[in-house]
């Protein structure tokens, strides 16, 4: 190869590579980001429409089971949502065989639109009897949540046992103080 042919051959493969790697730089690579980026927010978009077609299929047991809720609140009426509150802690009591030792009531605002009654209670039984009481507070149909329970010995055998328990109860709309 003459030298003349040799430099011109050098100097093409040299812009060959030049407009490769400018190419690559400019359409190949953004192009490559493009669709990846595309094929992550298809497989999200796709996941948002399952859990939305699983919302929708699902209307119906989640509008019953908010209307259950919401006619399980406290009533509107502070002092009816306190004497409820109270007369279910009383006969939850009766019914499990406990005894309450002190029964202490706190309200929060957590928003415009609800608040909280908050109701700290100490009470002592047996390890059947203070289980079957956590079971009724847990499974009764009115708007109450535990929010924490303490559990301890009154005896060195651990017959006789203490509860402490905070529950929080929810009202809707509550009237003006």
């Amino acid at each position: 190869m003459k030298i003349k042919n040799r430099q011109q051959f050098l100097a093409i493969l040299a812009i060959t590579g030049v407009a490769l790697l400018l190419g690559d730089k400019v359409f190949v690579s953004p192009l490559t980001k493009s669709w990846k980026e595309r094929s992550e927010r298809i497989v999200e978009l796709r996941k948002n429409i399952a859990k939305g077609t699983s919302l929708a299929q699902r209307d119906r047991v989640i509008r019953e089971r908010w209307d259950h809720m919401h006619t399980n609140t406290l009533p509107k009426n502070v002092s009816d949502a306190e004497t409820q509150v109270l007369r279910a802690f009383d006969r939850w009591s009766q019914e499990s065989r406990i005894g309450i030792t002190s029964l202490k009531p706190l309200w929060k605002q957590a928003a415009e639109d609800y608040w909280t009654l908050e109701y700290r209670c100490d009470a002592f039984g047996s390890a059947q009897s203070l289980t079957r009481f956590l079971y009724q507070v847990e499974h009764d149909s009115m708007a109450i949540k535990v929010e924490s329970v303490e559990i301890t010995s009154r005896d060195n055998n651990g017959e006789q046992l203490t509860l402490g328990l905070q529950v929080s109860g929810l009202m809707l709309n509550p009237q003006e103080q």
